[in-house]
């Protein structure tokens, strides 16, 4: 008959456990400790997407862009600015247009500046809102003038965020949409042969987010140059309709009756035509 095993017990800071279950007493304890370790508070903060450095980098050019939109707004006329802000519904659109009408005939250059420095800082910057802003040119400028603005301040404000997604988007972009930049990337690879092609396809039609292409392009390593002239060229029949439709704010209920069934089908079809040279080369290579 075997001997009853003996017992020890140890008591420290309130724990009592049998010498048998030490072993399981030390590594709660060594557990505690390293819960309680800088290592285990650094990995707790992981999933937050930008290091010091990138965070820095990040709210030092907010700071610049937005120190120099306060500047301008500063050497502006003056205005009612109690009236004026960014406008989030159609509603908002319409007494923003009767308050900034007669402003932007007293002052156009003043006006343009300060109309162009905004669009260019919510387009960098991602903020929402730049379809209204498209709209109010429509409103206030016409079509030609009011498309002309809204092409190169979109421009303008895609390269803005193609610079700063290539100084510190990588991180941004992985943690938001990781499927979709790997879909990207894989695309990307397959057109490198054609690939303004495909960029203008991708503006053109609402196939990929604009943001997400702005964004994920200079990960991706698509040329600046390809990404530009997309853009440029790109924007310019979804801009026509919405700058068109900032003509008739009083019969525009909501943003999305901008893009109705007949709308996105014509854009599939223009943007289509931009890769059918490619899909016309690949036939030919497989026959």
């Amino acid at each position: 008959m075997a001997a009853p095993r003996s017992i020890a017990v140890v008591e420290s800071g309130g724990l009592t456990v049998s010498s048998g279950g030490n072993r399981m007493g030390m590594r709660d304890e060594e557990k505690a400790k390293e819960d309680d370790s800088p290592s285990s508070k650094k990995s707790k903060f992981e999933r937050f997407p930008f290091s010091r450095w990138e965070l820095a980098t990040a709210v030092s050019v907010f700071f610049v862009f937005s120190t120099g939109l306060f500047c301008i707004y500063w050497t502006m006329p003056a205005a009612e600015y109690g009236k004026l802000k960014i406008p989030r519904t159609v509603s908002d659109l319409r007494l923003l247009k009767e308050h900034l009408g007669t402003y932007a005939k007293d002052h156009p250059a003043q006006f343009i500046l300060g109309y162009c420095s905004t669009y260019i800082f919510m387009q960098t910057f991602m903020i929402p809102g730049t379809i209204f802003m498209s709209l109010l040119a429509g409103a206030l400028f016409g079509v030609i003038r009011g498309l002309f603005l809204v092409v190169l301040n979109a421009t303008a404000g895609a390269s803005s965020c193609f610079f700063l997604s290539k100084l510190i988007g990588r991180p941004l972009v992985s943690w938001l949409w990781p499927e979709k930049l790997r879909f990207f990337q894989g695309e990307i690879a397959k057109r490198r042969e054609k690939l303004l092609n495909y960029m203008l396809f991708l503006r053109i039609t609402p196939t990929l987010p604009n943001l997400f292409i702005n964004l994920a392009s200079p990960i991706v390593d698509i040329p600046f140059h390809i990404f530009f002239l997309a853009t440029l060229i790109g924007l310019i029949p979804a801009s026509y309709i919405t700058v068109r439709a900032g003509l008739a704010l009083g019969d525009l209920k909501s943003v999305k009756d901008l893009y109705d069934f007949k709308t996105l089908s014509v854009l599939f079809i223009i943007g289509s035509i931009s890769i059918f040279p490619t899909l016309l080369k690949r036939k030919r290579i497989y026959e």
